[in-house]
């Protein structure tokens, strides 16, 4: 066997596994429309460039038939790999957005390294007491009418802890739209920024839709700020754009 068909098996291989995880990314963990703000190309990119780059180069590197150890260097290769393979999946499984929440006039991608369990076992609803793991729950957060429980909030959020990292404040979004969608804003006060009048006569394009339809709202997270677009009506979430809200 030449290295290059050496190479090529290895390849081959990393691929397979790459496809895998990049279906677990992309489909569960960091769906659309959600996957660039929150962060997952990025993470994504440098975790499969290690799996289907990295370990299928050394072996390219060291292979040589009949070589004395050969067994050990690409047992070694293999071991290396998948322990940065699995260190990798970890470090995107612990970033993975849990809930996407509404918080008072935005969305903000919330990971689930970023609630504790603490507040996870304080939350009201049974669904919101776990981390899911088939994908992030799309909720609105509330603000309590308790005027003690207004400050302490305060206080937490100055502190850079605010209500979208409180699960007992939760509720599901479909049926409690109405409080984030009576803040969302007309297409008109987007297009004006630079670009983004295409990026909307495309969507509206698209989709068949009239700017009237829709209204958006800032979506926040970690790979960076988008636009998130929702029904006028029902305030359901429709897309996102690369647009900054700000």
């Amino acid at each position: 066997m030449t290295r290059w068909k050496a190479a090529g098996i290895h390849l081959s291989a990393s691929m397979v596994i790459g496809s895998l995880a990049a279906i677990i990314i992309f489909g569960l963990w960091y769906p659309p429309p959600f996957s660039r703000a929150a962060g997952a190309d990025k993470l994504s990119l440098t975790l499969l460039g290690v799996d289907a780059v990295l370990g299928p180069l050394l072996t390219l590197i060291v292979y040589r038939q009949g070589k004395w150890g050969m067994r050990f260097d690409l047992a070694f290769i293999a071991t290396m790999q998948a322990l940065a393979f699995a260190y990798g999946m970890s470090v995107i499984a612990e970033a993975r957005p849990a809930f996407i929440v509404g918080a008072i006039d935005r969305f903000i991608i919330v990971s689930a390294s970023q609630i504790e369990p603490a507040d996870l076992a304080a939350a009201r609803e049974e669904a919101f007491r776990h981390i899911p793991w088939t994908g992030p729950k799309l909720v609105n957060a509330l603000r309590p009418n308790d005027q003690h429980e207004r400050s302490e909030l305060l206080f937490s959020g100055l502190d850079g802890k605010d209500i979208e990292r409180f699960p007992r404040y939760y509720v599901d979004y479909d049926t409690n739209a109405a409080p984030l969608l009576a803040r969302a804003l007309p297409l008109e006060l987007l297009d004006k920024r630079p670009g983004a009048r295409e990026l909307i006569d495309n969507w509206l394009h698209r989709h068949g839709r009239v700017a009237q339809d829709v209204r958006w709202v800032p979506l926040v997270g970690r790979g960076g700020d988008m636009t998130l677009i929702l029904d006028a009506v029902t305030g359901k979430v429709l897309d996102t754009l690369a647009i900054s809200p700000w």
